[in-house]
Order: C-alpha cells, then structure tokens, then sequence
C-alpha cells in the first residue's frame, strides 16, 4: 500500500495482480487510490526538491536526478489517467480489468529521460529510490525525517533490492549483486544496533542511503535494459522469419513473372540467410536489426515491381476481353480483319512468355478496328421472297 511517512513522503503502493491475468475489482479500485495519491503527493515532494536544488551549493549536482524524477513521474501520471479512464468509476468487467492488468505491468515510455522502458510498479520504486538519493544530496532528511522512520525505510529497501536480485540472470553478476546487498544490509543492523543503543548515526546513515538508492536504481534500470535486450531479440527473430516467408513467397511471384512476361523486372530477391544468425547483444542487435530493414525494403521493391507487371499483364488481356465483349454485341466480331486482330493480341496474350510491348500493340490495334468497323447489314431480300 502507499505509505506517508512523517515527514509526509509518500512511498509507491504494491501493485496488485500480474501481467496477462484480469484484475480483481476491489484490489483495483485500491491501487487507482493509493497510485492517485502516491502521485498527487510526489509532485509536492518534487516540486519542493527543485526549489530546495536552486538555493542549494551542491543543486547542479542533483539536476540529472531531479529531470529522471519527473520524467518518471510524468509516465507515472499518464498511466495512472489511462488506469482511470479504464476504471471508469468502477463500470468494468473482465475484458476492462484485464486492459487494466496490462496498463499496470506493461512497459511505461519513459525514454525520453533515461533510454529505457519500466513497467509502472518498477518507475514508482525507482521514483522512490531516486527521492532518498536527493533528499540525501540536497541535505534534507536529516531534519526532514526521524531516524527511526529513515532506518524502516531502508530495511524495506533492502528487501525490494533482495528481491531484484532474485531476477537477475544466475552467474557472476549476480552473485556480486547479492554480496553487495549483504554488504549493505551488515552496515544497516549495525547502525540499528547503534541507534538503538542511543547512539548518533546521522553520519554515516546519510551515506549508506544513497548507496541503496543508487544500488537498487541500478538494478531497476539493469532489470530494464535486459528486458528491451529480449524484446530486440524477439523482434529481431520474428522480422528475420516475416522476410524468410516473404522471400520464398516472392520467388515464386518472380518465377511466375518471368514465365509470362517479357520484358520482366530485374530486381534481385533478398536472401535473407545472408544476415546470418540473430545476434545477442545490444549493439549488435540495433545494427541487425537496421540490416533487416534494409532488406524488407529492398524486398518490397521487388515485389512491387514484380507484381506491378504481372498486373500489367492481367489488366492488358481483361481488357482485350472487354473490346471483345463489345464487338460482340455490335455485331462485327466476326468480321475477317476484326477477328484476326482479335486472334493475333489473344495469341501474343497466351505466349510464354508474353511479348509485353507487342501485346500492347495488338490490343490498340484491335481496339482501332472496333471503333472504325461497321456492323455488317444484312443481305437485301430477293424479289421471290417478298412475294
């Protein structure tokens, strides 16, 4: 749930349910409040931190921070007008509750500031984290905030950077993670035991806090990067198997081209194993990834162009049918220079493949005795028949 600490802090709500799976009402309608809420009151919290950065020596310092900060809580509040515009006062049902499912643990657009993606749960904790590391800098807990409160605020901390580790890919990283969370969470019992001593531990609290902010920010965004990584992946497999179907399609569309006509294009086919495997890098999964448009367009072309003259083709013999169709009807079909004409452009039709330019021809010619031909008249009666 959102929490308010004393110093009026607010801290992000858990987000109920999963990505895929319809929400419950009730949990909805609990998260869309304490979301609402969390929102409302780190704006207030921001807007005082951009004002506490201007009169402070070390504000430029901050200023990376305090620009992330808003551009997460900006994605945050677009979010959170979707979720309510979704709500709609609580007029849902099973397909509304699972769009609202999916506005709560899809990814957020909030690359404008940070060059990656987080789902909504992930950019209010990073919000979160990033408030401690500027209270922090700017020198504002101390007096802001109890210790005790700054000691619960931590341990919670913990926990959610130990469960981030949990997700991180199993080997060497995370491996150091988890000794770095150890190494975090040994200084906090200590100075737990010290405050609860008696002892001051506003020194050393102060440092230990921004490294747990930076080491869960660090997490988040790593957590991040590596799911924009899969999803290039998986963009990348699926536009390599799209160009591989387009490209046995498309040969068959060249073949059957050639076959009939002549002139043909003469664009080449893409092969799309030239790219060779599907790389697993960022980098090289960004230049991959340009290559394979590169090839859908040049595949485009081809196709275009293809097609087009097959097109060309059909279009030339629909219409030598309907000039056809017409001397039917006005009766001069059968007149010898009519049908021969009619014979030749059906014949350079039917070739294989088929003369493009002397087809065309034919068929202008052809439709040049239609319009020049009159209809026979018949012959004129003899003097018997009229008696």
């Amino acid at each position: 749930m959102s929490v308010i600490t004393p110093a009026g802090q607010v801290t992000a709500p858990v987000a109920p349910g999963q990505m895929g799976s319809a929400q419950e009402a009730r949990a909805a309608e609990i998260f869309i409040g304490q979301l609402g809420h969390w929102r409302d009151g780190r704006r207030r919290e921001l807007d005082e931190l951009d004002k506490a950065a201007l009169q402070a020596a070390t504000g430029s310092a901050a200023t990376g921070d305090i620009l992330l900060s808003m551009a997460l809580w900006k994605a945050v509040s677009d979010r959170y007008e979707l979720l309510l515009a979704t709500w709609n006062s609580g007029r849902v049902g099973a397909t509304e509750l699972t769009r609202m499912s999916t506005l709560i643990w899809g990814r957020l657009d909030a690359s404008a500031a940070s060059g990656l993606s987080v789902s909504l749960p992930e950019a209010c904790r990073l919000s979160d984290a990033l408030l401690s590391q500027l209270r922090v800098k700017l020198g504002l807990d101390p007096s802001g905030l109890e210790i005790t409160e700054r000691i619960r605020q931590l341990r919670a901390q913990m926990e959610r950077i130990r469960e981030q580790i949990d997700l991180e890919p199993a080997g060497a990283a995370q491996q150091q993670a988890a000794l770095e969370q150890s190494r975090l969470a040994r200084k906090l019992r200590e100075l737990a035991d010290k405050a609860g001593r008696g002892g001051d531990v506003t020194g050393p609290l102060g440092p230990l806090e921004i490294d747990a902010a930076t080491f869960e920010r660090d997490l988040i965004v790593g957590g991040a990067r590596r799911r924009d990584a899969a999803a290039l992946v998986q963009r990348a497999r699926q536009q390599r198997a799209d160009l591989e179907a387009r490209e046995a399609a498309l040969h068959g569309i060249v073949e059957e081209c050639l076959r009939r006509v002549d002139p043909a294009p003469r664009y080449a086919v893409p092969d799309s194993a030239a790219l060779g495997p599907v790389p697993n890098t960022r980098v090289e999964l960004e230049a991959y990834l340009r290559r394979l448009d590169q090839v859908s367009r040049a595949m485009t072309i081809a196709q275009t162009a293809y097609a087009n003259a097959l097109h060309d083709h059909e279009e030339l013999g629909s219409r030598l049918e309907a000039y056809h169709a017409k001397a039917v009807a006005t009766g001069v079909a059968e007149v010898p220079d009519v049908a021969q004409a009619y014979q030749l452009a059906r014949n350079a039709l039917d070739a294989r493949p088929s003369r493009m330019v002397l087809a065309q021809q034919l068929v202008t010619v052809y439709q040049t005795y239609l319009q020049t031909t009159a209809a026979p008249h018949a012959a004129p009666a003899t003097s018997s028949e009229t008696n």
